[in-house]
């Protein structure tokens, strides 16, 4: 096992924790906000016409990621939309440990600053526990993605799962890791 820290683990580590204990008034470092997961998901109901564009898909969520996807599979036939019980529909990833904070990083510095038009993320995206999601339209942000060699653009849903019991927390949390969320 390698002994490699990310670098916004490390800025978490030596600095952010003091700053947000004087911020949130909370004198255990146990008790602070941290970042528990981040969920990737790519939902394509194109994918019960065409078999290829869940490889394509994975391929894509995978370059972002650096960690093989998972398929999602229905899990009722709905004929309305012509999808069957067990049909692949979407990939999903889970980002834990030192690659969550390498995604975070990536995401926060190089990823949302190429957003075109971009004026922030927005503050009503928590869910009332402290997590935050929030949707992508185009994955052609991310350096990783070889826009020559897309056949479509597809988006990202990005879900950051916290420690924190409350949105307040969660929200100190995320603008102390630089997140760009709207005031």
């Amino acid at each position: 096992m390698n002994s490699y820290t990310p670098r916004l683990k490390e800025i978490y580590n030596n600095t952010l924790v003091h700053k947000l204990k004087e911020e949130l008034s909370i004198s255990n470092n146990m008790a602070l906000p941290k970042l528990i997961k981040v969920s990737l998901n790519m939902g394509l109901g194109e994918a019960a016409n065409d078999s290829k564009v869940i490889q394509t898909a994975s391929e894509q969520l995978a370059a972002i990621s650096g960690q093989l996807p998972l398929v999602t599979k229905a899990r009722k036939s709905i004929a309305t939309f012509k999808i069957r019980a067990g049909m692949p529909l979407g990939v999903k990833v889970t980002l834990r440990g030192n690659t969550m904070y390498e995604f975070v990083d990536r995401l926060v510095t190089i990823a949302l600053p190429r957003i075109r038009d971009f004026r922030g993320l927005s503050k009503n995206c928590f869910d009332g526990r402290g997590n935050y999601s929030f949707g992508i339209k185009e994955c052609t942000i991310f350096p990783e993605i070889n826009v020559d060699k897309l056949d479509k653009v597809r988006g990202v849903d990005v879900t950051i799962n916290t420690s924190a019991s409350d949105d307040q927390k969660a929200l100190a949390l995320l603008r102390s890791l630089n997140f760009p969320i709207n005031k």
